[in-house]
């Protein structure tokens, strides 16, 4: 297993995060705790989870994923510095006004209720979810800073900011005084580009940024599963992506088909993979296998290597700015 630095700090991460918001919906606590192991076992030593994870199935409160995680990590006996656990806050799902967004009162009741999950006293890496307007950034960047000094968390990051979102908390940090973010979790994959690439690319290159792209394979679009003329899609996590249902997107399939023929045959999610790593800035894509056999599949992407070509005819068939 390869291990890049978390942006600019000295905290080494897997090249692939084991992504959890499967954990306790699609994949129960037994299928989970075997998927945990066996990604640490392979030497993914960095997994991403969120507090919301996974309220939004029915009968589930929120919380699923982190209690799993803590359940395995204490029964596991791994060495809770041998892995990078990163969480998020938001929650737009509570009805109390107070125990959502990224105000200092919900940030600081936040951690301690997912840490209590999570069975540790400290996470190494605390996101913000989303963005939050009605929070001004510096109330926000302040509460971090102040997790940060408890030594309740290691390093901030934040996930589906746009560029000049990340620079105002940036901005905000330093005229502060406060911890910066050092990480932004953008979606990003051959069907969805501009999201990263319109701002928040630049933003991570200069301010050297860890990039922790969710959804490299777009919901199981990338993975083969669907074809052109289908209207049909697995329910549950994969039902976005009949999004990508259009000519666009049977075309960018089509485009793996011919790379992955040339690389011999492998499965196009592994193409998919690969071409998210190939980009420099990206430290270490989400992936969320809800099975032994999934989590096999993503780790397989390590070993292909995209040629010059196949890598810039790929860029040039999912090109958003020509599509």
């Amino acid at each position: 297993m390869e291990y890049r630095n978390l942006g600019s700090t000295g905290c080494k991460v897997s090249r692939l995060c084991l992504g959890t918001m499967q954990f306790g919906w699609t994949a129960d606590e037994q299928t989970s705790f075997q998927v945990l192991s066996a990604a640490y076992e392979a030497g993914i030593n960095f997994i991403d989870t969120a507090d919301v994870y996974s309220r939004f199935v029915p009968g589930n409160q929120g919380g699923e994923a982190e209690t799993i995680i803590g359940k395995w990590l204490k029964q596991s006996g791994i060495p809770r510095d041998r892995l990078i656990l990163a969480t998020k806050v938001f929650n737009p799902m509570s009805a109390d006004p107070n125990d959502r967004g990224l105000s200092r009162v919900h940030i600081l009741k936040n951690i301690d209720a997912s840490l209590k999950r999570l069975q540790t006293d400290y996470v190494d890496l605390y996101q913000s979810h989303r963005p939050d307007p009605e929070t001004p950034v510096e109330e926000t960047m302040s509460a971090f800073d102040s997790l940060v000094k408890a030594g309740k968390v290691r390093y901030i990051g934040c996930s589906g900011f746009q560029g000049w979102q990340v620079v105002e908390s940036l901005w905000a940090a330093q005229k502060l005084g406060l911890e910066p973010y050092a990480s932004l979790q953008p979606g990003y994959n051959l069907v969805r580009r501009q999201e990263y690439e319109y701002d928040a690319e630049e933003v991570a290159r200069r301010y050297r940024l860890a990039v922790i792209p969710y959804s490299p394979l777009a919901a199981g679009f990338l993975t083969g599963k669907y074809r052109p003329g289908q209207t049909e899609v697995e329910s549950g996590r994969h039902s976005k992506a009949a999004l990508n249902f259009t000519p666009f997107g049977w075309s960018v399939l089509e485009a793996l088909d011919t790379v992955a023929a040339g690389l011999g045959g492998v499965p196009i999610s592994q193409v998919a993979l690969a071409w998210v790593m190939r980009n420099p800035t990206i430290t270490s894509p989400i992936i969320g296998p809800r099975s032994l056999t999934q989590l096999e599949d993503n780790l397989k992407s390590l070993a292909v290597s995209l040629s010059d070509e196949q890598y810039a005819y790929l860029n040039k068939v999912s090109d958003w700015k020509t599509a």
